[in-house]
C-alpha cells in the first residue's frame, strides 16, 4: 500500500477524495498559521460522505489536518460527529480537544483520551443502523515523550538496529534515541487498537463489522541518513543542533519508506487470515474499494483516480496495473516541487524546482535505494522510458483540472508539461 504524497495533509485528502493533492489544491501539509485559508473544499466528493447518504452513522475521532476554518470541519465533509484536533498536531499529554464543537483541555496521555471517545462513540450507535468510525490517533508522529511507562519499558533500556548505521556521519546515537521512541509510540498504537476492537467485540458486532488499518505516511528512521517522511530532516552529525525547519536540514524526498504504509483489512466471511496482496495499491483506491464493500454505487460522473480492488482482496485474479504515480510539491521548510514514477522494478524521480536533484533507483537489487542510477549510461533507456509515463501522467492530470473545482490548484512547476 502506498500514498501518493507523503506528508499530512495531501495524503489525507487523496484517501477521502480519490484525487491527486495537486488536484484539490492541497500540495504540502496545511499550516493554519500561514495559510488559514487552505483546507478540503466541499466541491470534492468524499467517501464517508457517500456512507452518510446511504444511511450510514459516521463519526471521526482524532486528527483532521484538512482546514481549520468552519467551511472545512469535519461535519461538512461526511462525518455526522466530530472529537479532535482540526489542525496538524496536538501535544502527546493534555491536549485541547474539540468536543460536541467547543474547545476542552483535557488531563492524560492524548491517544489514552482519544481512543476512549472512539469507544464511547461505538457504545453510542444505534445497533439498527451501519456505522462508520474513523479513529485518527496522533502517534506516531513526533515528538513521543512523554510516553505511557507502560509502552516506554519496552524499549527505554534497548538497543534496537538503526537500518543503515554505515551512513556516512550519521548520529547513530541520536538515531538510536528516536527509534527507541518511535517504537515505543507504535507500542502504544497496538494497545489502542487492542482495546478498540476488544470494545467492538463487545458490542456484538464484530462479525458484521470491517477493520481496516493503516495510515496517511510512511517513516524513515536513519534510513538514507535521514529521519521523518516526505518532508525528511538530515540526521548526520554536520547538522546537529540546526532547527528541523532550517532549509539546510531538508531533505525532500520520495522514498519507499516514506510511501509505504502499513495496512490490514479484516473483512469477516471475506478475508482470509494472514493472507496477502502483492499487488501495488495506493490509498487513491480507498474510495471505490470502501463503496464496494459497502455495496453503495458510484455517483454517476464522479471524478475519481483509484481502483476498486475488492478483487484482489476476495482471491479473484485480475490484470493489475502495479505502476504508481506520486507527487509532492514542497513548499514548507524548503522548495521541491517531486513528481515520480514507480513499477515493481526501477523508480524515477524528477524534481522540477530543483537543478541536478532528480533520482533514479533499481529497486530490485537496491531495494533501499541507496545508489542513484541518474546518470548511469546503462540505466538510460529505462530512464528515458519512465520519463515518458511521467510525463504523459503530469499531462492527464493537468488537462483534467478545472477553475470550477474549487480546492485552489497550485500550477504545475515550470519544465512540466501543459
Amino acid at each position: 500500500m502506498f500514498v501518493t504524497t507523503p506528508v499530512c495533509s495531501p495524503s489525507r485528502a487523496s484517501t477521502m477524495t480519490s484525487r491527486y493533492g495537486s488536484e484539490v489544491g492541497i500540495t504540502d501539509w496545511i499550516d493554519p498559521r500561514k495559510e488559514p485559508e487552505l483546507g478540503l473544499a466541499e466541491t470534492f466528493t468524499t467517501w464517508p460522505s457517500l456512507l452518510a447518504d446511504a444511511g450510514y452513522q459516521t463519526a471521526l475521532i482524532g486528527k483532521w489536518h484538512l482546514g481549520t476554518q468552519d467551511a472545512f470541519h469535519p461535519t461538512k465533509r461526511g462525518f455526522q460527529h466530530f472529537t479532535g484536533f482540526r489542525a496538524g498536531g496536538t501535544k502527546p499529554v493534555d491536549p485541547e480537544l474539540e468536543v460536541n464543537g467547543e474547545l476542552k483541555v483535557h488531563t492524560g496521555v492524548t491517544d489514552e483520551i482519544l481512543n476512549q471517545y472512539a469507544i464511547d462513540q461505538l457504545n453510542a450507535f444505534d445497533t439498527s443502523k451501519p456505522f462508520l468510525l474513523n479513529v485518527h490517533y496522533r502517534w506516531p508522529h513526533s515528538p513521543w515523550q512523554p510516553l505511557p511507562e507502560e509502552d516506554w519499558a519496552l524499549y527505554k533500556d534497548a538497543n534496537p538496529p538503526i537500518p543503515n548505521p554505515e551512513f556516512p556521519n550519521l548520529d547513530v546515537e541520536r538515531a538510536t534515541k528516536m527509534m527507541k521512541e518511535y517504537l515505543a509510540a507504535c507500542a502504544g498504537v497496538d494497545r489502542l487498537v487492542g482495546d478498540l476492537l476488544r470494545a467492538l467485540d463487545e458490542t456484538g458486532r464484530a462479525d458484521d463489522t470491517i477493520v481496516i488499518f493503516t495510515s496517511d505516511n510512511g517513516y524513515n528512521m536513519g534510513h538514507n541518513g535521514m529521519w521523518h517522511k516526505g518532508n525528511g530532516h538530515l540526521l548526520t552529525r554536520d547538522v546537529a543542533g540546526i532547527p528541523g525547519n532550517d532549509p539546510r536540514v531538508a531533505r525532500p524526498n520520495l522514498y519507499d519508506n516514506s510511501l509505504r504504509v502499513p495496512t490490514a483489512i479484516r473483512w469477516p466471511g471475506v478475508s482470509v487470515p494472514g493472507s496477502r496482496v502483492d499487488e501495488t495499491i495506493s490509498i487513491l483506491d480507498w474510495l471505490p474499494t470502501i463503496l464496494s464493500m459497502a455495496n453503495i454505487d458510484m455517483p454517476r460522473g464522479l471524478v475519481h483516480r483509484g481502483r476498486d480492488f475488492t478483487p484482489l482482496f476476495r482471491g479473484k485474479g485480475r490484470r493489475w496495473n502495479n505502476d504508481l504515480y506520486a507527487e509532492y510539491s514542497q513548499h514548507h521548510y524548503t522548495v521541491a516541487a517531486l513528481r515520480m514514477y514507480r513499477t515493481p522494478e526501477w523508480k524515477l524521480i524528477r524534481d522540477f524546482a530543483r537543478d541536478g536533484k532528480d533520482e533514479l533507483y533499481d529497486l530490485v537489487n537496491d531495494p533501499a535505494e541507496g545508489r542513484n542510477l541518474i546518470d548511469d549510461p546503462v540505466a538510460q533507456a529505462i530512464r528515458k522510458q519512465l520519463d515518458a509515463k511521467l510525463l504523459a501522467r503530469m499531462k492527464t492530470l493537468t488537462g483534467a483540472r478545472s477553475s470550477r473545482e474549487g480546492g485552489r490548484p497550485r500550477p504545475l512547476p515550470k519544465d512540466s508539461p501543459g
